[in-house]
């Protein structure tokens, strides 16, 4: 009989194992677009909001979609919305979006879960994207975010057109960027 029921739990946990095998799996995360949101919700300390949004704002610079002009960039995430990048192409300055969010996590044991990361919303959308186009969620405060938006993937080309939010095939698919500084992974 221990035997019998010692397969049977093995097989619900290869059953469990195959079905989350078939979606991304998830994990907690603190979405928010203020320092002050974040502390006001206390899920986490002022401390780890603060460092978190400070974290962020660096990631920011590497991971912020960049646009070889402001009218492209604006074109995406709306008039106001952009910014000159600190990174340059060889000839001219390049664009990138406002960060208008930031996401942080932690593990169980109450560390770091992840880096946090700057999120985007580009003009008429809702969802927070992160740097490299991947829709986060709608809401902000904690709650469970696809594991795959939580880790930084760092692009350094410049898009010459629109794209991001609406065609992803477009983003990404243009002229490399020169770049002061290395990968940031």
């Amino acid at each position: 009989m221990k035997r019998s029921r010692y397969v049977a739990l093995l097989a619900m946990g290869a059953s469990a194992l195959a079905l989350s095998a078939c979606g991304e799996s998830e994990t907690p995360a603190g979405v928010y677009t203020s320092v002050d949101q974040c502390i006001a919700d206390k899920q986490f300390t002022e401390a780890e909001c603060k460092k978190a949004f400070d974290t962020a704002k660096e990631e920011h610079k590497k991971v912020a979609p960049k646009y070889a002009s402001k009218a492209d960039c604006e074109a995406d995430f709306g008039v106001g919305k952009c910014e000159e990048s600190p990174y340059r192409t060889t000839t001219s300055s390049t664009w990138m979006p406002l960060m208008i969010g930031y996401m942080l996590g932690r593990t169980l044991g109450g560390a770091p879960g992840f880096t946090p990361q700057p999120l985007y919303r580009t003009q008429g959308d809702t969802t927070f994207r992160t740097g490299d186009n991947r829709a986060v969620t709608n809401r902000t405060g904690v709650q469970n975010v696809p594991h795959s938006t939580t880790t930084s993937q760092f692009k350094s080309t410049t898009t010459t057109r629109g794209g991001f939010g609406r065609s992803g095939s477009v983003y990404g698919s243009s002229t490399s960027s020169s770049r002061s500084s290395s990968s940031g992974s």
